[in-house]
């Protein structure tokens, strides 16, 4: 058994692999930067270490502080988590260089499945079910509309539907420059769109001893902006048939890659149609709603897997007993577009924990969320005897859980909970664009897009949440300049002085907590000056942009 790992994460994973350490007597190191020395992942692991400056990419994102960090406390194993260097093959590789026991699968696994392409044409030949698609020369033959999708990368990052020609080439640059931010690749494909397409995803777990076992399939559909919102498993309302086979493809794709550890294979369902739309080669998010219906403790095994155990069950050992849904609480601000929040937590208050109520948070009243890293901030994970009951009790967890000081996303998850529609599982990637429309409205999504902010223009207007309210304005700093509506990154400056542009044109793009916003042009006009650079931490409200409108 591993004796030590490093933990190359933060907030509410850190603590769950924390908690497997414990369970299995192994001596669980804290990682963690500037911003996080008073996180309670630091506090609660038998020993932490520095390992650089609050942005991400000089922290966790660092390949060369992490394995150094590694190295000076002794540990012989390093736990990635999810997001950061998780899924990033040149980490694995550097661990494995400096003896340290990578736990996750091998970099040639990770690489196979990280490049979208590459991962189609091997699931492919095993005989998985791929969606039509190809590079980006390719649109007419693939037909409208298609979804462009980075090469790298996951997440839902850089990803664009494109409805006809004419959005192709902006739709590209966006997503081939956020690609680029995001994952250091700006690699783009294409893929026919599938319109509201089901979520599912199938749970596997292989030892290197030749065993790959499926965990059963979670169903992810209800999502904004491709970010999972509500997770649940079983999936509901789902063939049996379906399910034998989804599963049977899902085992069959880790077994092209030779994989190693705990993944999972997502699939995108049309009618009884499914297929591959990717191989997140690392733990789940969501990862909590299948311990609960399966009783297996995923990132125990992992570590025993990692440590050279075989795996101690057989696929006829596991079975799925009820039912768990979570729901994931972010810092966002529903009466602005769901932008990312920030700010002290005054307070935080969760359901009690129980054997049917679990609570993965990684926050405490007093600490600060910052623009630098995610905006999730905690899990709710419920279950029930069957998927009512599951329901009605993340209803009471919901009710029972307050955040004060930073606004959440609380408000959406309850309407969610009490909705009919997820009563009755009418599940779909258009779930909540339905519920935010009343009948008949025919203005623009508020769920899945974000839109650049603009000078004296207002954010789509909440009619599902706030029906009587008004949209609140977002307001420049001085008369004639466009000011940051959230806090963030300059990741990209689109224009010059001096340009003129036209309304609604996108004059730089800010990054706040993993999500890419861009500023727009409020009318038609001249760019008189930009007042901030690539790379450069603003503040909400600074003045980014001195902007005059043609006469």
């Amino acid at each position: 058994m591993i004796r030590s790992l490093l933990i190359a994460n933060r907030g509410e994973i850190a603590r769950r692999v924390i908690r497997a350490c414990r369970k299995l007597g192994v001596r669980a190191i804290a990682a963690y930067s500037d911003a996080d020395a008073e996180a309670l992942h630091v506090k609660e692991a038998d020993e932490a270490i520095r390992i650089g400056p609050a942005p991400a990419r000089e922290s966790y994102l660092s390949i060369d502080a992490i394995v150094s960090a590694a190295k000076q406390a002794g540990a012989e194993a390093v736990h990635p988590g999810y997001g950061f260097l998780s899924e990033n093959a040149d980490f694995a590789q550097a661990c494995i260089a400096a003896r340290l026991i990578f736990i996750g699968p091998s970099p040639e696994a990770i690489r196979a499945m990280g490049e979208k392409d590459r991962a189609k044409a091997i699931v492919a030949k095993a005989g998985v079910p791929v969606l039509p698609g190809g590079g980006e020369d390719e649109a007419q033959r693939i037909g409208y509309p298609l979804l462009i999708k980075p090469v790298a990368g996951g997440g839902g990052r850089g990803l664009r539907v494109v409805r006809g020609a004419d959005e192709l080439k902006a739709a590209c640059d966006a997503a081939r420059r956020e690609a680029e931010a995001a994952f250091g690749d700006g690699r783009l494909m294409l893929e026919k769109f599938l319109g509201r397409p089901r979520h599912v995803e199938v749970q596997v777990l292989a030892d290197a001893h030749g065993t790959v076992l499926h965990l059963y399939e979670r169903d992810c559909s209800i999502q904004r902006r491709h970010q999972k919102v509500i997770e649940e498993s079983p999936a509901p309302h789902l063939d049996p048939d379906v399910r034998h086979r989804m599963h049977a493809a899902a085992v069959a794709a880790a077994r092209a890659v030779d994989y190693v550890g705990a993944g999972t294979v997502e699939f995108l369902m049309s009618g009884d149609d499914f297929f591959f739309a990717e191989m997140n080669t690392r733990l789940q998010v969501e990862h909590p709603v299948t311990e609960m219906v399966t009783g297996i403790d995923l990132v125990e095994w992992q570590i025993r897997i990692a440590s050279g155990e075989p795996l101690s069950l057989a696929q006829n050992d596991v079975a799925v007993t009820g039912h768990a849904i979570e729901a994931r609480i972010c810092a966002e601000d529903p009466e602005r577009n769901f932008l990312p929040a920030t700010g002290r937590l005054d307070e935080v208050r969760f359901p009690a924990a129980s054997d049917r109520v679990r609570v993965d948070a990684g926050v405490h009243t007093g600490e600060v969320i910052t623009s630098h890293y995610d905006s999730m901030i905690a899990k709710l994970i419920v279950s029930g005897t069957d998927r009512g009951e599951a329901i009605r009790r993340l209803q009471t967890a919901l009710s029972d859980t307050d955040v004060r000081g930073v606004a959440t996303n609380l408000p959406l998850l309850a309407a969610i909970a009490r909705s009919p529609e997820f009563a009755s599982a009418e599940l779909d990637t258009g779930f909540l664009e339905r519920l935010a429309r009343p009948p008949g409205d025919t203005t623009p999504d508020p769920w899945h897009a974000l839109y650049g902010w603009r000078l004296n223009a207002a954010p789509v207007r909440d009619t599902w949440l706030r029906p009587q309210a008004e949209a609140p304005r977002v307001a420049a700093a001085t008369p004639g300049s466009l000011a940051s509506a959230t806090p963030g990154v300059v990741k990209a400056v689109l224009v010059k002085p001096g340009q003129k542009v036209a309304r609604d044109t996108p004059l730089l793009v800010i990054e706040s907590m993993k999500l890419e916003v861009p500023l727009t042009a409020p009318a038609d006009g001249t760019v008189e000056e930009v007042l901030v650079a690539v790379g450069e931490q603003v503040e909400e409200g600074r003045t980014l942009v001195s902007f005059k409108e043609a006469a």
